[in-house]
């Protein structure tokens, strides 16, 4: 890996929010080095991290990460390959407006193009911030980002759909308080119908909407376009898939003794040489 200079950073940064001007992308996540390079060599134009990936490639649940291990991540997902990263920065890491800002300081110093922050509190019996505090914290972020003299893109995330609060009226109130906050693209994970999906994309016009297809679905990015979305990620979708070919195989050999389940691995001889490269 290499660290990318300043000017690289900046030139990302420029390429990031170029892509949100129009059109619609796909910006997967992957989870580690490796994977952030093969999704690069597959031509993708930018990547996103992904907390719930990242964590299980720790040995952790999502959400289990401390801030310093996070950071760390996104350093080496930046030097992982030339395309700009959106950073998953859960919910900031932090409740008040104060501690949000100066982690995304910190965020902003690891190179990353974009940083998404969440509603979420983590707390099941209130998973979500009042809607008041959570347009305080994107503020917060929107004007730390702003201090920087960086122009790293900021994500406003309404959870209701993820926490099991699915309102789609106050999702979309929640997302239309986050862009006056100075969000500059909007996200309401796990909303999956048509309906759903125009609406949002209609409340938060004209900024840019992503959408997540973390698992099979009958949309395509066709589909999404059509429907006026910017950007689809995928979530911890690629490395789910991941973990279900370990899964398997491993199963097979624990309670079958066989060794079926390597059938459709990747070639050690196609990786190596993908990595020489």
């Amino acid at each position: 890996m290499t660290t990318p200079t300043p000017a690289q950073i900046q030139a990302r940064r420029a390429t990031f929010r170029q892509l949100h001007a129009s059109g619609c992308f796909a910006i997967p996540n992957p989870w580690d080095l490796g994977s952030a390079r093969y999704l690069a060599h597959l031509g993708f134009k930018a990547l996103a991290s992904t907390s719930s990936g990242c964590a299980w490639a720790h040995g952790t649940f999502d959400g289990g990460m401390a801030l310093d291990a996070v950071l760390a991540h996104l350093r080496d997902m930046v030097a992982a390959t030339d395309l700009p990263i959106n950073a998953d920065f859960e919910n900031g890491f932090a409740r008040s407006p104060q501690e949000v800002a100066r982690h995304v300081r910190q965020a902003i110093d690891t190179g990353i193009a974009g940083v998404s922050i969440e509603d979420s509190t983590g707390q099941p019996d209130a998973p979500l911030f009042d809607i008041t505090l959570g347009a305080e914290r994107m503020r917060a972020a929107r004007e730390a980002i702003d201090a920087s003299g960086q122009d790293v893109m900021l994500i406003g995330r309404a959870e209701n759909f993820f926490v099991g609060r699915p309102d789609i009226d106050d999702a979309i109130a929640r997302l239309r308080a986050y862009s006056d906050a100075g969000a500059d693209c909007l996200y309401a994970p796990a909303i999956h119908t048509r309906e759903q999906i125009a609406a949002v994309v209609a409340a938060c016009a004209p900024k840019p909407v992503n959408v997540l297809i973390g698992g099979p679905s009958a949309f395509t990015m066709a589909d999404m376009a059509e429907l006026g979305v910017r950007r689809v990620s995928v979530g911890g979708g690629l490395a789910r898939a991941a973990w279900g070919g370990f899964m398997r195989a491993a199963r097979q050999l624990a309670e079958q003794g066989r060794f079926d389940g390597f059938e459709g691995a990747a070639p050690g001889r196609e990786l190596n040489q993908l990595f020489k490269s």
